[in-house]
């Protein structure tokens, strides 16, 4: 354009270079260039304001996930699995499938994590190989770690049931793993696929390709087929003890800044009942219970205000009150704890426990299990003043009452009764320091006169003859009428008949007194269907058998002489006047049965 040319019209358009390196960047590629000078001194400009805190856009996480194991070192009480895992990590002899089992809480989803990061890790310089110590750095373990490895893949068998899910994971399977040395399926609650489901997966879970690996957890271990059982390497995860539980939670109480009191941590290891997760929401809730408080400790009598559990000096006066028959202090009792929160069925659990510590405490010899001095004396006197038979009964009566209050449909009610029916069932004496004072008794020559006992108003049993052969004769007879389904009949002969001459088709008889009405002719006519001949039937008098109804009583009445006479029933008999001798009802009843059979 020469400069005769008409000037143009500027077109509108962006900034220009100058412009765009006043404004701090760079006309070309747009990167930051150097701010440019402060204005002078004398120029005045406004003061910059502070920088705003931070806040944290990082929701709080639970302490059950905050102190998750990232390490076999960081796995309590599962010694037994971690060194195994190490040896054949070691000898390179790893299974295709692993199972982990156990109740809820002890690490199984955590323990299948740790596998798959000691299978997939390379260590810090990308050279390593598979080993019981991942470093948790390197990019295998700390995507594994965030749970977004490709090649870790974790479902739920409870939302994945059926067949469908797992034709998926047999058309992956065929694939190499993307990034890792393995690829990895985790599958949670396994017990949970349908049966069907379990058949289809069987081939693959036997025969796998040699880049996968299964890694299964579960609570029911028997609810899977023995075909997957018999195709996994099974490791049953045990519970925590409650010291290492107790032990545990301090730790993760410095960690957090929290103090707490060691009776507290043992409650709340108690009360997690094995597992980890649990007592870690208990600590948890125990934690925010304590800063409400506004001391920010964690003390024992705030969580057992908190889980509903009663005092331990309370349980131990309830336990008093129980041995020493004090009825009205016992319901006093259970009122105050249950005004305070404490749950019917919390408490018969704390007393059982009393009563199994108490127990093990005298079995052993030993000093009581308790946090405290005082507690640990107060059990230490229990297991000196009661002896081994009564604390039996005490927790057998205790177990009853247990389940009577959790199914009860008034758990006070049912807690009430039950520990009445304790209380009495505690005044009884023992059985064997009375079998004892009986033997004491007898052996100081305790005599009694000994009258057997008779039907009032009713005649003396005639005496048996010397000759009991008719009577074997005549009990046969009565017992082949029986046998032929005359029942009536061979009734009648047992109670009325007194032979006084039986011969062949021959019967010479006396009636027994209580009857009037002449049982001949049916007698008659029974022998008749029975043997086929006529018999001679006559009413007589002289030297008769008694019947066979009155010889068994007679019998039976010479066996309860005979049990009385003896010294040691003597002298219970004395102890108790009001006692009752049972077991000789059994031969009076049996009076129908010939005695010498």
């Amino acid at each position: 354009m020469n400069d005769s040319d008409p000037e143009l019209p500027e077109e509108e358009t962006g900034p220009t270079a100058a412009e765009l390196e006043a404004a701090g960047q760079n006309a070309l590629f747009g990167d930051p260039v150097p701010a440019p000078a402060p204005a002078p001194a004398s120029v005045a400009t406004p003061a910059p304001a502070p920088a705003p805190v931070a806040a944290s856009n990082q929701p709080y996480r639970v302490l059950a996930r905050k102190y998750r194991p990232q390490t076999f070192s960081e796995l309590i009480g599962q010694e037994a699995m971690v060194r195994t895992l190490a040896n054949a990590i070691a000898r390179d002899r790893l299974a295709h499938a692993f199972l982990m089992t156990g109740v809820r809480g002890v690490g199984k989803t955590s323990t299948a994590r740790l596998i798959a990061k000691a299978l997939n890790c390379v260590g810090p310089d990308g050279q390593g190989g598979p080993t019981i110590d991942p470093c948790g750095v390197c990019e295998p373990c700390t995507a594994i770690a965030e749970g977004r490895h490709i090649d870790v893949i974790e479902m739920d068998a409870a939302s994945n049931t059926g067949v469908d899910d797992v034709r998926e994971i047999i058309e992956q399977v065929r694939y190499a793993a993307v990034s890792a040395r393995y690829k990895i399926y985790i599958i949670d609650e396994v017990h949970m696929l349908s049966r069907n489901a379990f058949n289809a997966l069987l081939k693959t879970l036997e025969e796998p390709p040699p880049h996968v690996k299964f890694l299964f957890a579960t609570t029911e271990v028997d609810k899977l087929p023995v075909t997957v059982l018999s195709r996994t390497q099974r490791f049953d995860l045990r519970r925590i003890p409650a010291p290492m539980l107790a032990e545990h939670f301090a730790k993760v109480c410095a960690l957090e800044g929290v103090e707490a009191e060691g009776e507290a941590l043992s409650i709340i290891a108690n009360a997690a009942e094995g597992s980890v997760r649990d007592g870690l929401s208990i600590l948890d809730q125990a934690i925010a219970h304590a800063d409400l408080d506004g001391e920010g400790k964690v003390a024992a009598s705030r969580v057992r205000d908190m889980l509903g559990l009663a005092d331990k000096s309370a349980q131990r006066r309830l336990l008093g009150h129980l041995l020493e028959g004090d009825a009205s202090a016992l319901l006093a009792a259970v009122d105050e704890q249950y005004a305070l929160g404490v749950e019917p069925l919390a408490l018969m659990r704390a007393l059982m426990d009393l009563v199994h510590r108490i127990t093990l405490a005298q079995v052993s010899g030993t000093e009581p299990e308790a946090p405290a001095e005082e507690e640990r004396a107060a059990l230490a006197d229990f297991a000196a003043r009661l002896g081994a038979g009564e604390l039996h009964r005490l927790w057998q009566l205790l177990l009853k009452g247990h389940d009577e209050v959790r199914t009860g449909p008034d758990p006070l009610v049912s807690l009430q009764m039950a520990l009445l029916r304790i209380l009495h069932a505690a005044q009884m004496p023992d059985p064997g320091k009375l079998a004892k004072r009986l033997e004491e008794i007898a052996a100081g020559g305790f005599t009694a006169p000994v009258t057997a006992p008779s039907a009032e108003g009713s005649a003396p049993a005639p005496a048996a003859p010397a000759s009991a052969a008719p009577a074997r004769d005549w009990a046969a007879l009565v017992e082949a009428v029986d046998a032929s389904g005359q029942l009536r009949v061979a009734q009648m002969m047992r109670d009325r008949v007194r032979v006084i001459e039986l011969g062949p088709e021959k019967l010479v008889y006396e009636q027994a007194d209580s009857f009037t009405d002449d049982p001949a002719p049916d007698i008659r006519e029974a022998l008749f269907k029975l043997t086929g001949k006529r018999w001679q039937m006559e009413r007589g008098s002289g030297a008769a058998q008694p019947s066979l109804r009155e010889a068994a009583e007679a019998e039976a009445a010479a066996e309860e002489a005979r049990i009385r006479s003896d010294p040691l029933v003597a002298a219970a008999f004395t102890a108790f006047p009001e006692a009752e001798l049972l077991g000789t009802e059994g031969n009076v009843a049996r009076a129908s049965r010939p005695p010498w059979n």
